[in-house]
């Protein structure tokens, strides 16, 4: 009897820390959302103030401004438009979303993302094991000096396994606790790493990570169906 009230005492704990880490990946992705919508009211501001720039050196006749205003736009735009399509409208909206964090702390991304056909890991899923990666790698990144920050995704097929690997920039390598390792985050950050581990055995993959002085690897492989 004793230890049927511990087992269940133990599955409601998990069940408050499941519910509450479900609540703060929302809470987070809102406030993800909310960035992009400012930005692209920023955007909007611009264009207007573009036009107006434009239009007035057009009536002055100023056409080699105008030429040069526009090759100068066209460059602004290359360098803005970092937009990742996966193919799974709500993994790009996370996925951009986060992005434009890293984005905002300084942090080089560089990014290959498709999901391919067969992947069998639900959005939901997919958000989870690539918000946590990305959230790790963030916080990673920001505790370093801004020339060592770097975060590289690539998001694709091997054969005929679903493969994501995210490598990013690190400080010292990481204790390993089993298969998994503990942040200087502690044991949220840990928590979150065991919930990317639940998730890929699910679909019979492996989730593998490595930890060194200046960076850290996570690999994620899933049979395609």
């Amino acid at each position: 009897m004793f230890r049927k009230w511990i087992g269940k005492s133990r599955r409601r704990k998990m069940d408050r820390q499941i519910e509450a880490y479900q609540s703060d990946l929302i809470r987070k992705y809102c406030d993800e959302v909310e960035s992009m919508y400012k930005k692209m009211r920023g955007w909007r501001h611009d264009y207007h103030n573009h036009i107006q720039a434009l239009q007035a050196s057009m009536a002055l006749g100023h056409y080699d401004e105008v030429n040069a205003y526009l090759r100068q736009l066209n460059d602004d735009l290359t360098n803005v438009d970092t937009t990742v399509k996966t193919g799974r409208v709500m993994v790009d909206a996370m996925l951009n979303g986060k992005m434009n964090i890293a984005a905002q702390n300084e942090i080089p991304v560089n990014a290959k993302a498709k999901i391919p056909d067969g992947t069998p890991v639900t959005d939901v899923d997919l958000c989870v094991i690539i918000g946590n990666l990305l959230d790790n790698a963030v916080e990673e990144n920001k505790s370093l000096p801004k020339e060592n920050r770097f975060i590289r995704i690539y998001i694709g097929q091997k054969n005929t396994q679903f493969y994501l690997v995210f490598t990013n920039a690190a400080g010292k390598k990481r204790k390993r606790f089993g298969t998994l390792f503990q942040s200087s985050k502690g044991l949220e950050r840990g928590f979150g790493l065991s919930r990317i581990d639940t998730i890929v055995k699910k679909y019979g993959g492996q989730f593998m990570a490595d930890s060194e002085d200046g960076g850290f690897t996570a690999e994620v492989l899933i049979p395609l169906l």
